[in-house]
């Protein structure tokens, strides 16, 4: 089962997500999130999902998306 971890506001800053998660070996999917705002949920699946959440923690606080 493919789990949503974050919610990004912009397809370049879910794009960004997506590639550094996946250059560290996770399979990532990206999908438009229903709303009146241009959304997009970054998803995972289940099984990396505690894995993934300390990456993306990293990802986050980096200079990458600063």
């Amino acid at each position: 089962m493919w789990t949503v971890i974050y919610i990004a506001h912009t397809l370049r800053l879910a794009e960004q997500i997506q590639s550094r998660l996946t250059t560290d070996g996770f399979l990532v999917k990206l999908r438009a999130a229903n709303g009146m705002h241009q959304q997009y949920e970054i998803l995972v699946p289940e099984t990396e999902l505690e894995d993934v959440r300390d990456t993306l923690r990293e990802i986050l606080h980096s200079s990458l998306l600063g």
